[in-house]
């Protein structure tokens, strides 16, 4: 499985990538504008400077006719930017015209199965089911995710899952057991899953009783 950051933080990017073991970046809107005083463009081509993999970088327009716009725009960035694009109507379209073009395009805010269907015959590259935010309104989030995953690979899709919304590192090992292509984690989730108890135990036992030998 592969793993992508879900983040914009350059700092949190860097030390990501310098352990060696993200294929990718996903950023939003949000996640932008939480670094404060930061230009959106500027940012993604810094991402794309520090990652060997792809970077979605999101439209903001909501028609189909801007989005392609702004589409092509970000793709002229780097080789290695992926649109980002909502799914709606306008969005499907849009996926289509880019597709068409060449340009990778990540359809986001999927939360459905039919959703996920829609958005690979567009030609889209990447789908992002949401499974955080599913599970906060009752729905079995990685339940949706696997069922995205099945329709893509039964049709043999030219397009890779994203398990998005993910907010804990069962979320990730959950995941990695389904066969789902890709997650993308916040880095906190990404800092947790190095963490054992019984990893931390054996390691001060180890230092316990190599002091020993050394009186």
């Amino acid at each position: 499985m592969k793993i992508f950051l879900d983040t914009a933080n350059i700092k949190e990017i860097k030390d990501a990538v310098d352990i060696g073991i993200i294929d990718g970046v996903t950023t939003n809107p949000s996640l932008i504008a939480k670094e404060q005083g930061c230009d959106f463009k500027e940012v993604i081509k810094e991402i794309c400077g520090i990652v060997n993999g792809p970077v979605s970088a999101e439209v903001i327009a909501l028609d189909w006719e801007n989005m392609v716009k702004e589409g092509r725009e970000l793709a002229k960035l780097n080789n290695h930017v992926v649109v980002k694009i909502p799914f709606t109507r306008d969005g499907v379209k849009a996926t289509s015209i880019l597709a068409a073009d060449g340009i990778n395009v990540n359809v986001t805010l999927v939360f459905s199965p039919n959703q996920a269907l829609l958005a690979a015959k567009a030609g889209a590259a990447y789908i992002s089911p949401f499974a955080g935010r599913l599970d906060d309104i009752g729905h079995d989030g990685l339940e949706v995710v696997q069922q995205c995953q099945d329709i893509v690979s039964a049709y043999d899709y030219d397009t890779e899952i994203i398990a998005a919304s993910i907010r804990t590192t069962t979320h990730v090992l959950d995941c990695a057991l389904m066969g789902i292509d890709i997650a993308t984690i916040p880095y906190g989730v990404l800092m947790q899953m190095f963490k054992h108890p019984l990893t931390d135990i054996g390691i001060e036992k180890f230092l316990s009783d190599w002091k020993k030998t050394q009186q």
